[in-house]
């Protein structure tokens, strides 16, 4: 038999079990696709007596030394599935350098990081390849980058967190608290002990800094994405959406205008009749609208550990594709131009707001005041008397900017015994 490709791995956690399970029928299908054989030569664990069962299992060479993989001039391609910046930037680093091509589902890296690495793919001819970086078995890179490379996008939007999707259907359809979902979540290991980077949304904002990359060829920094998370969502929210016709949704959004690209991630209420509001639990869906085509859906699991090895092994696999075909080094995304934002008081919306207003006349004429000064009109209304001095009113706006937004909160919180409980955008 001819070159075979040997594979080398960092991590066998969760995900590069994964890969582990599924490398069997990965291996026969590149056969049949390619003609070439792969093997998995090494694979870097900290403690290979924690993993001694699994590597027997698998015939696996475990190391504990990563230089035993990156300076081992037999290895053409690494899986990094470590997580997080250090030391995976220095390994993939260390990699790309030694002339190895690399495949990672590292979207904190990614996003953070991801245009020094590529340059560096580049200078070095070798691929570097992150499919799994966002949205876990949902291929919509590579779909954006080739399926959509002819056509114009305008806007990508979508549940990216399958923790706090799975968390907030919880919420909506068992009427658990925060506290309680997440717990749950915590459980079945949807979420981390420390969830901070999935309800805080930060895990959102990476997958959205690397969208953006792929659909407009603009490079946006951490600092540059408006974020709120969902740690302030009630069942009181809860409620208030299903009366309105509405559920909410962690939603990331990133979308181009003449001025430039805005990029959020935000609790969000979503029309019950938007085949969003319909996606529950741990899964993820991602809308594209463009000229072209219009408005397209993907959906499917964001993490996990089959998926998320699907999607790794299907970017060697296209390496094992190129290998063959001679056009190795090729960057996965090549659309790259001049970064310009949309200032963030000028990103324009609808928004919801929830309000206890004093029993007493003259209060909606205060608040129809306040909306008139900001030249914003009201979509609904709804009010429900809390006590005998108080009432509960939930506003629905049309479009503004989000300048006018914070002049209306602001407005509100000088009524005196107007309290504003929660404001979220509204799709």
């Amino acid at each position: 038999m001819g070159k075979k490709l040997r594979i080398g791995m960092l991590g066998l956690g969760t995900v590069g079990t994964g890969v582990v399970e599924l490398f069997e029928n990965y291996r026969y299908k590149v056969q049949q696709i390619t003609g070439l054989d792969s093997c998995l030569a090494k694979v870097f664990v900290r403690n290979s007596h924690r993993k001694k069962a699994l590597a027997e299992r698998h015939h696996l060479t475990l190391v504990t030394d990563m230089a035993e993989i990156i300076n081992d001039p037999t290895i053409d391609v690494v899986i990094e599935v470590l997580g997080g910046i250090e030391p995976a930037k220095t390994a993939i680093s260390q990699a790309l350098k030694s002339g190895k091509h690399v495949v990672t589902a590292n979207k904190d890296l990614m996003a953070q990081c991801g245009i020094e690495l590529q340059q560096l793919a580049k200078e070095n001819a070798c691929a570097l390849y992150y499919e799994a970086s966002v949205a876990g078995g949902i291929p919509i890179l590579r779909t954006i980058s080739s399926s959509l490379s002819s056509d114009a996008i305008e806007i990508v939007y979508g549940i990216v967190n399958g923790t706090t999707n799975y968390m907030l259907t919880n919420m909506t359809i068992s009427g658990l608290t925060y506290q309680e979902a997440l717990l749950e979540a915590q459980r079945l290991g949807f979420a981390e002990q420390d969830p901070t980077n999935d309800v805080e949304g930060i895990d959102a904002v990476y997958k959205m800094i690397i969208l953006t990359q792929f659909a407009y060829g603009m490079t946006i920094k951490i600092d540059d994405v408006t974020r709120q998370g969902i740690t302030h969502v009630t069942a009181s929210d809860i409620q208030s959406a299903r009366k309105l016709g509405y559920v909410i949704k962690l939603i990331g959004t990133t979308l181009i205008t003449k001025e430039g690209v805005a990029v959020d991630v935000a609790p969000v209420f979503i029309a019950k009749t938007h085949p969003l509001a319909s996606v529950s639990n741990e899964m993820n869906a991602i809308f594209v609208k463009s000229t072209g085509i219009g408005e397209s859906m993907y959906y499917g699991p964001g993490a996990g550990a089959t998926p998320t090895a699907t999607s790794i092994l299907s970017d060697v696999l296209t390496i094992a594709k190129e290998w063959q075909s001679g056009r190795l080094g090729q960057s996965f995304h090549t659309f790259d131009t001049d970064t310009k934002l949309i200032p963030k008081k000028s990103t324009r919306g609808k928004y919801y707001f929830s309000l206890s207003v004093p029993d007493e006349m003259g209060i909606f004429k205060k608040i129809a005041e306040i909306m008139e000064n900001q030249q914003v009109s009201l979509k609904q209304i709804n009010q429900e008397v809390f006590s005998p001095d108080a009432a509960h009113v939930a506003l629905i706006t049309h479009e503004m900017t989000l300048a006018q937004r914070d002049c209306i909160l602001a407005a509100f919180r000088d009524i005196p015994d107007v309290v504003v409980h929660a404001y979220y955008k509204v799709l």
